[in-house]
């Protein structure tokens, strides 16, 4: 048996782990091997998680390795999550990345990401900008201005002016060049680094909880 065969069964095998904890693990374990035969036992084990608000980091881990899985039959019921109220609202971030991952069709779609914006739920955008950051997606240039001027108009933020930075390397247009301008001087250490980055058209490796 292979090492990731191995890795893989392990981890499928602590997904029903009588400790939250254990079950973490598996979920980040399938995170990293991207296998979408593990979509199905992800889903199950998130459903039977989502009952107890308790393990919310468990959660967001089981929602998140259903989105690296590229496991797309899932897609409509975490669309139907978005609508819940969770308590711990990273879970809304881990959602928002899922959505755009799972449902953006090409390197230029950006659509589940703009569907979100209708929510004003400010964790659940920032984790879709998040993921069109980390597939470097280039939108055209009206939407990228509307995705510009969203951040600009909206406070909190919570990381969403740091992920338009990260995402912009591919980006251009006046309207882009005015926002890393003003992101480079950001007192954000992080989000400084990624504006003057995507100034010189250069991704950085960003690595998200």
């Amino acid at each position: 048996m292979s090492t990731t065969v191995s890795r893989y069964t392990a981890a499928l095998a602590l997904l029903t782990h009588p400790h939250s904890p254990k079950r973490r693990s598996g979920a980040k374990m399938l995170r990293k091997l991207k296998d979408p035969a593990a979509g199905p036992a992800l889903l199950v084990a998130l459903q039977h998680e989502l009952q107890d608000p308790r393990t919310w980091e468990t959660q967001y881990q089981m929602i998140m390795a259903l989105a690296e899985t590229d496991y797309r039959p899932v897609l409509p019921y975490l669309e139907a999550l978005v609508h819940h109220q969770f308590e711990a609202t990273m879970i809304y971030t881990a959602l928002g990345d899922a959505i755009v991952r799972l449902g953006h069709s090409s390197t230029d779609d950006v659509a589940p990401a703009l569907r979100l914006l209708t929510t004003d739920n400010q964790m659940l955008i920032a984790g879709a900008l998040r993921a069109i950051a980390m597939l470097h997606l280039t939108p055209s240039q009206a939407e990228v201005e509307q995705l510009i001027d969203y951040v600009l108009n909206h406070s909190p933020h919570h990381g969403a002016d740091f992920w338009i930075a990260a995402a912009a390397p591919g980006w251009s247009g006046k309207r882009v060049e005015q926002f890393l301008a003003q992101a480079a001087l950001s007192q954000d250490d992080n989000t400084r680094r990624a504006a003057i980055a995507a100034q010189q058209k250069h991704y950085l490796k960003w690595n998200p909880a």
